[in-house]
């Protein structure tokens, strides 16, 4: 095995692609695997990390392997690492810290990953630990939906909005979600109940008394979910500002804390005045999470929804779809 691999690199914060070199490959610590990889998923956070967006919250040096999820083969393990083995078809999502998925090579923490789904294949995995995490987190975890709730699901043909769909109707509640209108059949497919074209109607305007809202938007979107959720109910968002109270069990300092609880007066008003409570989730890599949606998968109750497939070497040009922002499901870069 060679000491070097191929991976996407940048050396500034806004660097408009990756540059694909040859790179030292990662050292292995007696508590790692190393996995190659086979295929990458691309998500919101790549590109708001290369555009330095999101400084304030993942410190970086320069240059950077970027990459957040991925699937692959097991070719070496520490040598304290007992439960897995040369050989295993894995997949998952690395901490923040060991990020950079768009590579040959990872050494990862084996408590990141799980077995790949038996039923999938690696390009298929790879669109599984990002967006399944993060919606298993935000639905199960947090919001814990019970059987007959009403869920507003938002971007129901994104990334996140496909699995989460499915997810909600998994956990038995009625979903909505807003889509255009050339993806209503597939959210349909998908479970949901409730479908508004976001170009024809504002769903604000004709949803109320929902439990809860997941929010992959941000913005306007986020401050109008406050209109449709019912006292006492739930806003998760992944694009809106973290607040102060994430910020500190986040465990960032006090002057960020202060910076965010200033960043969001506005929304911690609409908390008060709908009775409402509003979290920011930053999801948390888990292969304990990552087991539970494998068997979900595996008995037909998840499946992944793919819309391209690039080469290692389309990088750019996958980067340029995803950034286009009209993508059906999840954008897969094949490594190996």
């Amino acid at each position: 095995m060679s000491n070097t691999m191929q991976a996407a690199v940048i050396h500034r914060y806004g660097q408009a692609s990756p540059t694909l070199e040859t790179v030292s490959r990662p050292a292995l610590r007696p508590t790692d695997v190393l996995v190659k990889i086979k295929a990458a998923s691309i998500n919101p956070v790549d590109l708001k990390i290369m555009a330095g967006e999101l400084k304030l919250l993942l410190s970086y040096q320069m240059p950077l392997i970027i990459g957040s999820d991925f699937s692959g083969e097991i070719v070496a393990v520490g040598a304290q690492v007992t439960q897995f083995q040369v050989g295993d078809a894995v997949y998952g999502r690395p901490r923040k810290n060991r990020m950079g998925t768009f590579a040959e090579y990872l050494a990862i923490d084996p408590d990141d990953i799980a077995l790949k789904p038996q039923n999938l294949t690696f390009a298929e995995a790879a669109a599984i630990p990002l967006v399944g995490l993060t919606s298993y987190q935000a639905l199960h975890d947090l919001l814990h939906v019970q059987p007959g709730q009403r869920v507003l699901i938002q971007a129901g043909a994104g990334g996140i909005g496909t699995i989460a769909i499915q997810l909600a109707k998994h956990l038995g509640a009625q979903v909505a979600t807003t889509t255009s209108s050339r993806n209503f059949e597939l959210v349909r497919t998908l479970g949901a109940d409730r479908i508004i074209d976001y170009h024809q109607e504002d769903f604000a305007t004709v949803l109320a008394d929902y439990d809860a809202v997941f929010d992959t938007l941000g913005g306007q979107s986020l401050e109008s979910a406050f209109s449709v959720v019912k006292p006492g109910g739930q806003i998760i968002s992944i694009s809106g500002r973290p607040n102060a109270r994430f910020a500190k069990a986040y465990g960032l300092p006090h002057w960020k804390q202060t910076l965010f609880r200033l960043a969001t007066r506005r929304l911690s008003r609409l908390e008060r005045q709908r009775d409402v409570r509003y979290q920011f989730l930053f999801m948390s890599p888990s292969g304990q999470e990552l087991t539970q949606l494998t068997r979900l998968i595996e008995a037909g109750e998840l499946q992944p929804v793919l819309d391209r497939t690039f080469t290692f070497q389309e990088l750019a040009q996958a980067l340029t779809y995803s950034r286009n922002g009209h993508a059906q499901g999840k954008i897969v870069v094949q490594i190996a």
